[in-house]
């Protein structure tokens, strides 16, 4: 009597009968979610949509503080202390004013985000890396809140640009 080897390559039992046939999942046809997109495609895009929208509140929300900061750099020089001493030194008044200037145009900005106009998805990116140099550049006055908004910033500009705009196929 001799021992059978186990096969490595298992193929279909025989025995088991007729395998079912392969049906069409809901992905399969090319049509299934419109414009041609698979369910990956379509997650994709609604999730990088969503990363937009948020990108756009936190570009609203940053504004808002910015314009805080800014108005109390600048109505007081002694709000902030200076943290040793750094290359890229400011008047506090002017540091003020700067983030004043920034935050408003981040808060008109981030409302026309959320209104999903074309035009502030690139003032968006310019604002936001125009706001990380500056935090940068602020981080004396204040280190923690610097670097968070430095985070921030990276977010944002990293949701307006991974969106992609497609043309809209005649249906």
């Amino acid at each position: 009597m001799t021992q059978s080897q186990p096969n490595p390559n298992p193929g279909p039992d025989p025995a088991a009968g007729p395998t079912a046939p392969k049906t069409a999942s809901w992905g399969d046809s090319p049509g299934a979610h419109g414009r041609g997109r698979s369910p990956d495609q379509a997650s994709h895009e609604a999730w990088v949509r969503g990363g937009v929208a948020f990108a756009g509140t936190l570009l609203l929300c940053t504004g808002i503080l910015a314009v805080l900061q800014g108005i109390a750099a600048a109505a007081e020089d002694d709000v902030y202390a200076r943290v040793g001493s750094y290359v890229y030194k400011f008047d506090l008044t002017a540091w003020g004013w700067i983030h004043i200037i920034v935050g408003a145009l981040a808060i008109v900005t981030g409302v026309g985000l959320l209104k999903d106009q074309a035009w502030a998805r690139f003032a968006g990116i310019f604002l936001a890396s125009l706001s990380l140099v500056t935090q940068f550049l602020f981080l004396p006055y204040a280190p923690v809140w610097s670097v968070i908004v430095i985070g921030i910033d990276v977010f944002i500009i990293w949701a307006l640009v991974s969106r992609e705009d497609r043309a809209e196929a005649p249906a």
